[in-house]
Parts: structure tokens; sequence; C-alpha cells
């Protein structure tokens, strides 16, 4: 007798098993996934000096009096870019575009010193990459502001409210009181004393060793904030290396030099060919050094991408270069600031053994906007470009790749000149400098431009205006940057 035949439980129900497979599959493939990305994922250390103009260094400008062997050894390592800029001349609107990928004309920049330029629920690369596993600490100078109320209280809209799991460092610049160390988001210590105005005889009001009176945190000592922001960067460096999760780390260091007051200690005082600035300028070098021995000696080295720039360009006038031989622009017009291209235009070197070729230079347009997509493409990110359209992925570059030109770039101006740069044109809306630089602004003769045009690839210098000579040119080039200004972003 044949045995009735017994239907599998699985065989009942044949299409809900199979989905449950499939699903269980998925779910392995897309964890897997994001295990690989995380396993491949390098840690990240970026620094940004201030106020450090493009050719100080001398990597950018062999005929730079200030010797900079560790800067120097990043491009020696890594590749180092000719066209990259700020994504604006002054401090805060810098790093608002190099935190958000946004151009901070889109927001309004001046209102740091009492509230958060950073929206809550607003991207940033330290949210970016927490969310895909990084450990992110940031150390130094923040000038993204705070929602203050009292500095006895917690000081919220900050670093740790914007993606960064720590903080150590401090509100603004070194000559921008109150004066005050922050933990995370609260203060070390109040700023419950007072210090005067300080100015250095033989330079102008805003060089050398000059800061604004105000409160300052007892005990405090403005020439100790760079070697301590040195400190915190190391022991962050070393604290990751002790731990032992598979966590990459994302370190930002944003020193607050060599930006104002100049203040070199003894060991470097009279050892530049550039004074004050040259001698603090050194001391920014060595203490870069320190961080990337701390690097190797956490044997860190070879699985991290460093990334090193400047804000915005020097407070370097004509007349220092006359005294000292020395071009902190390197041959760019104009200073901190301005629209002119030593405004923006800054040094920018990434090292990445294994990955990054060394020694190569690359006359790519970037802008610190850039640096979300491209993180967000190193750690293989599903979110949509169009969540960051001011931010385009140089990653391929970086690799070695051919990628297309970017697309127009738009900064503005210290006193509010608007910029934009397509390909080897620029064109700003009015003419001056834009910024400090005199005169900043200047009225237009009946018969004359409006405003200025040149050709970056013929005339870096920006000495020829061809404004009138190229009216089809300026047409185009105003059109696009309506265009932008009007983009829902």
């Amino acid at each position: 007798m044949t045995p009735p035949f017994v239907t599998p439980p699985f065989a009942r129900f044949p299409l809900t098993c199979l989905l449950l497979v499939v699903s269980s599959c998925l779910i392995s493939s897309l964890e897997w996934r994001r295990h690989q990305s995380y396993a491949k994922s390098p840690n990240i250390v970026l620094i940004l000096v201030d106020d450090m103009g493009y050719g100080d260094a001398k990597c950018y400008n062999p005929k730079s009096k200030i010797p900079t062997p560790n800067i120097d050894r990043l491009a020696r390592d890594g590749m180092r870019f000719t066209d990259a800029h700020a994504a604006g001349p002054l401090c805060h609107m810098s790093r608002y575009g190099l935190m958000t990928g946004r151009f901070p004309f889109r927001t309004n920049v001046g209102l740091w010193r009492t509230q958060p330029l950073i929206k809550s629920n607003q991207t940033t690369i330290a949210s970016l990459l927490a969310d895909h596993n990084y450990e992110t600490a940031m150390v130094g100078k923040w000038h993204l502001g705070f929602a203050e109320n009292g500095y006895d209280q917690p000081l919220p809209g900050g670093p740790v409210d914007c993606g960064f799991h720590s903080f150590f460092g401090i509100r603004a610049s070194t000559d921008i009181p109150p004066y005050f160390y922050i933990r995370d988001d609260q203060a070390v210590s109040p700023p419950t004393e007072r210090i005067d105005a300080r100015n250095t005889e033989g330079w102008s009001k805003i060089q050398g060793e000059f800061w604004r009176a105000g409160g300052i945190a007892p005990g405090l000592q403005l020439k100790d904030v760079l070697p301590r922001f040195t400190n915190e960067a190391i022991d962050v460096i070393e604290n990751h290396e002790k731990k032992s999760n598979d966590k990459p780390l994302f370190l930002y260091l944003a020193y607050p030099a060599p930006h104002t007051p100049w203040l070199p200690s003894k060991q470097f005082q009279g050892k530049s060919g550039a004074g004050m600035y040259g001698d603090f300028t050194m001391m920014v070098d060595h203490m870069i050094g320190r961080v990337l021995s701390a690097l190797e000696k956490a044997e860190m080295t070879d699985d991290t991408l460093v990334i090193f720039s400047s804000d915005n360009g020097p407070v370097w006038f004509e007349e220092d270069v006359q005294r000292f031989d020395h071009d902190s622009s390197g041959g760019l017009r104009g200073m901190k600031a301005d629209a002119w291209e030593c405004g923006h235009r800054m040094p920018f070197i990434v090292r990445w053994p294994g990955h990054v070729k060394g020694g190569t230079t690359n006359e790519r347009l970037i802008c610190f906007t850039d640096l979300l997509a491209t993180l967000a493409e190193l750690v293989s990110s599903e979110r949509e470009q169009k969540d960051w359209a001011d931010s385009i992925s140089f990653y391929k570059t970086l690799l070695g790749q051919t990628e297309s030109d970017r697309p127009p770039l738009v900064i503005k101006s210290g006193s509010g000149a608007m910029t934009i740069r397509q390909g080897p044109w620029k064109l700003i809306t009015q003419l001056g400098s834009g910024g400090f630089s005199k005169p900043s602004r200047i009225k237009p003769d009946p018969n004359g431009p409006t405003g200025q045009l040149y050709n970056l690839r013929d005339d870096l210098g920006e000495t020829r205006n061809l404004y009138q000579q190229r009216p089809e040119i300026v047409a185009r080039l105003r059109a696009e940057l309506k265009r932008i200004e009007n983009m829902d972003n």
C-alpha cells in the first residue's frame, strides 16, 4: 500500500517562506555591505589653521621666509591642490560652508555671536560620519555660535549638537572676548575676570599681539591656547588607539592660529624671516608636526586620511611684503575678507597612504563645501546629493581618476560683494576688493565697468578687468549667479 503523501510544512506556505528567506538574505547582505563599508573607512584628521596665506608654506611658495617642514611633508606624501577655495573669506563664513556643505550666503552668518548658525536637524560632516560608525571629536575654534544664556549655563547648539561626540575648544578667535575654554557644552571655567586690550607697536591695529578687552576665565593665558589644543588633539588620538572597538576616528582640529594675537613661544621667536607672524606660523607648523607624530606613534598613519587647509587669507599688507620680502599671498591679489583671490584661495593638502598618490599636484577647482559630498562618497552614504546641492564630491580626484569640472562656485566677500567662478572666468559684482584691502568699494564711472571680470588662467593676479570687453561672459555668469542664489537649498 502506498503511504499517503504528507505535505511538508514549508510547502503549505510557499510564498511566505520564500519572502522570509529573501528578506533574510537581503538584510544579511545589507548588514554585510554596511560592515564592509565600516571596515574600509579610514580615520580622518581634518586640520584647519586660521588666517594662513596661500604663499606662507614653502610647498606653495619656495620663496617663503617661513620654514614649514611638517606642512611640506604632508604635500610630499599627499596631493596638493592649487585651486581650492574657502566657502568665504572670513572665519565664520568659511567654517559654516566646511561643516554644512552649503554656501554661507544662504544663511545670516552674522548671528553667530548669540545663536547657533547650524540648525538642529542639519547634516554636517560630523553627523554624516557619526551616522557611519565614526567616533567624532572636535578640538579648537568653533565660531559658529551657541545658544548663549550666561556662561555658567550649558551652551547648546555647538559641536556636540552638530554631530561631534566630544568637543574641547573656544567659541571664536583668540582676539574676540570673552575668552574661556568649553568642554562639550559647558564652560570649563566662566570668564569672570577681565583682560585689557593689547596692540603691538610697528604693526597695524589688527596685527601683532592684538586682542580686544573683555572677560577671561581665571588663569587662562592666550599664549597657551595653541599648545593646549595640540595636547588635547593628541589625547584624542591616544585614547582612540587604546579603545578596543572597530570605530574609525574623525578628528577636526581647528587651530585659532596664526590668527591674531601672534604669540610665538620663545622657541620660535626671531626664527623666521617674516617677523612675529612668521614666527607664529612656524609654531603652528610645529604643532601640526606633533599631531602627525602622535598618529605615527599610535600606528594610525597608514590608515588615516589627513586634510590640511586654512580658513581664509592672511592679514598681510603690501607694506609687510616690502618690509620682510615675504609674500603671504603667494602672488595672489588682496588679503583676508576680499573677493580677490587671496581672500579665499587656500592651501589644501590631502594625504592618504595607499590611496592618494604622494607628491602630486591637482588643479581641480574645489571648495570647502565639497568636503561633505566627498566624505559621503568615501563612506558610501546613500543620502541623495540634492540634500547638499552646493557640495560636489572630489573623491575620485583623490584616487587619481578623472572627474568632470566643478559647477560654478559662489563666494560672498566680507562686505557683501558676490563672486561667481566658472572654469577660468571669475565675476565680481562690484568694483573694489569687497573686503579689508583699500578701497573696499569703488563707485563706477558713468562710462566705466560696474563690476570685475577676470580670466584666471591667463591673469591669476587679477590685473586686467575684462568686464566691458566680454559682455557675453558677464551676462552668462550673472544669470548663473542668479540661478544659484535662487536655488532651494
